[in-house]
């Protein structure tokens, strides 16, 4: 059945494997989609929504490198929301609704229209390697199939384990098998493994919620849309809903506790501290009467309804008997009750900035199988996975993001650099250069990159320079042009700025906090400014963002230059730590574990002083 060899196989067909499979087989790989469910592809395992803080901003920048999970997040919306718009435009985070089925149908529909792309469903066994390089996989009906680079993008099927109240079972997702055989294959070649915990809320029939107890939540009045291509934008849009769980609520949960599998001991693994399961927020902010719970519905047309903040793997009777007694969940019911579930993950210190294991050559690890939590940071990893293999057996240069390019540069570091002992959630917060990583300007940071690697199309390119062109000119035309007292006083006075008693270049007027483009656009001269043009929404908000945070950005890159001195001193792959005495133990130990590549990156290592960067500075001057 397969008599050729791969360029790449990836192992799994969430949301990590869907975008490594595409990055690679677009960039010229022959490339094999192995999952153990062709109908499941790109599936919303937890809650149907894309986006979110900081994980909106990576959506757009998977988007501007040329991968799917944009496109398809907006052919298959039901709502957007732009996340905090009340603050600066550095926590703008772009978020959206789906129609689940849809979602994974896009996926299905775009990898098999994507060349290069085979599939084959079955579950994968163990990898073959010879010499210390990875040649192929190993399938459960014993076919061997040859490949030049294997991404494993397994998710939490590695010996899943699903809790629900005292009963356990074997399974990846809810109506589907594990996956065994790769962990104790991966272990015996010497890899450390570990155990994570997530968990799914109970999904309900919508027919049966009062939605009139309920707060509505409805989209942007003028969505925008992920992609920087020509996507669908929303003409209508599906409400969300709120209601809040109550001290009643949490008693008759209290009552499950003796036989959660959490408390009870069962479940020995971390979850993840940023989307706790009810039963932990109860436990852990007792003083709380209420927590919210968001109601999302799953699609245009199923009445199934995903209800958010109520994660948790308490017996069924339980979990029924409590949601009945929030505000509009009187009658419900349940499609299906909600789980946890506990797999295998693999320690990211074990990686390459590339993805690529420090132990095997040419095997590249993606998504949860690296401790993560969420699909934006899964496919993001994907896609670099991809990009990487596909590189490294073509012996071209690896493509690596840096932490002031990209938040997935930010991910990637933070994973190989710290590691993780509990699911990573990527934060704004994470970002120390968040100002220069916006959501509305990765199409400016990231496409020329990803152009040069033939990632993305010429199309993508000329959209760019074109946003690029027309801002500039744009910020130009405020630079080089007066206002006229007489025509910006009026506004100033409306806004309660202070007045002035003379011209002056627009650019200074435009600079106060609270003179918003909408103002600049009363003043006639502006106005016919962008009609000439023809400047859309994106070269407003850019032109906006690039006047009114200048000062910002300015010290973001200059601290971004500064520090750029250390990211270009590398040490060498046989560096000995244990001969630099100077160094405290903590510091050898982990230096000689995790092995950065540069001082920088040797800076960020947890346990790992500035003194011990100043030894070895000191080293490599030498």
């Amino acid at each position: 059945m397969f008599d050729r060899e791969y360029d790449v196989i990836v192992v799994g067909g969430g949301h990590a494997g869907a975008e490594a499979a595409a990055a690679a087989a677009n960039m010229g790989s022959r490339t094999l989609l192995v999952t153990m469910n062709l109908q499941t592809i790109g599936q919303m395992s937890c809650n149907p929504a894309m986006g979110g803080i900081a994980k909106g901003q990576i959506v757009r920048e998977i988007d501007a490198l040329g991968g799917y999970s944009g496109i398809i997040t907006d052919r298959s919306a039901i709502q957007y929301k732009m996340l905090n718009k009340s603050k600066g435009p550095a926590m703008w985070s772009p978020r959206a609704q789906n129609d689940r089925m849809r979602f994974a149908e896009e996926w299905r529909m775009s990898l098999e229209q994507t060349p290069n792309v085979d599939f084959y469903q079955e579950m994968v066994k163990g990898l073959l390697e010879k010499n210390g390089k990875i040649i192929g996989v190993r399938t459960s009906l014993g076919l061997d199939i040859k490949a030049r680079a294997v991404v494993l993008t397994n998710g939490t099927f590695l010996n899943g384990l699903i809790h629900i109240g005292e009963k356990q079972f074997g399974g990846g997702r809810a109506g589907e098998k594990a996956a065994t055989g790769i962990t104790e294959q991966l272990t015996d070649f010497g890899f450390d493994s570990g155990r994570m915990k997530t968990g799914t809320p109970p999904r309900v029939d919508g027919r049966s919620l009062d939605y009139s107890r309920m707060i509505v939540q409805p989209g942007d009045k003028n969505p925008e849309k992920f992609s920087y291509l020509d996507t669908p934008i929303l003409r209508e849009q599906r409400d969300c809903y709120m209601t809040h769980t109550s001290v009643e609520v949490h008693n008759l949960l209290r009552e499950g506790f003796d036989r959660s599998p959490m408390f009870n001991g069962r479940i020995k693994s971390i979850g993840p501290r940023y989307c706790p399961s009810i039963e932990d927020k109860i436990h852990r902010f007792a003083s709380k009467d209420s927590h919210q719970i968001f109601v999302e519905p799953e699609g245009w047309h199923t009445v199934e309804v995903y209800v958010n903040g109520f994660s948790t793997s308490l017996p069924e009777d339980v979990q029924f008997k409590a949601l009945r007694s929030v505000r509009g969940f009187e009658n419900v019911k349940f499609f299906r009750p909600g789980y946890a579930i506990e797999y295998d993950y693999f320690p990211p210190t074990q990686l390459k900035h590339t993805l690529e294991t420090k132990l095997v050559e040419n095997l590249y690890f993606a998504g949860q199988i690296n401790g993560t939590t969420g699909y934006e940071e899964a496919a993001s990893q994907g896609l670099m996975a991809g990009i990487n293999a596909h590189l490294k057996i073509h012996e071209k240069d690896p493509f690596i993001l840096k932490r002031d390019e990209a938040y997935i540069g930010v991910l990637i570091d933070d994973l190989i650099t710290k590691g993780t002992e509990e699911p990573y959630r990527m934060f704004t917060s994470r970002a120390e250069y968040r100002t220069l990583l916006r959501q509305d300007n990765a199409d400016l940071r990231l496409t020329p990159r990803s152009f040069k690697l033939g990632l993305a199309s010429e199309e993508r390119m000329r959209r760019v320079m074109e946003k690029e062109e027309k801002s500039e000119k744009f910020i130009s035309f405020f630079r080089k042009t007066s206002y006229r007292p007489e025509a910006i006083n009026p506004i100033l006075e409306r806004l309660d700025s202070a007045s002035v008693k003379q011209a002056d270049k627009m650019y200074k007027v435009f600079s106060r906090p609270k003179v918003r483009m909408e103002h600049m656009l009363e003043m006639e001269e502006v106005a016919k400014f962008v009609s000439d043009n023809q400047l859309n929404h994106e070269v407003l908000e850019q032109a906006e963002i690039q006047v009114k945070y200048a000062g910002y950005i300015e010290k973001e890159k200059s601290n971004a230059d500064k520090l750029q001195r250390l990211e270009n001193i590398r040490i060498p792959d046989d560096f000995d730590y244990s001969a630099l005495k100077s160094l405290s133990f903590e510091a050898r130990e982990k230096l000689q574990a995790i092995r950065p590549v540069t001082i920088s990156q040797a800076s960020r290592i947890s346990g790992v002083s500035p003194s011990d960067i100043s030894v070895l500075l000191v080293y490599m001057g030498r």
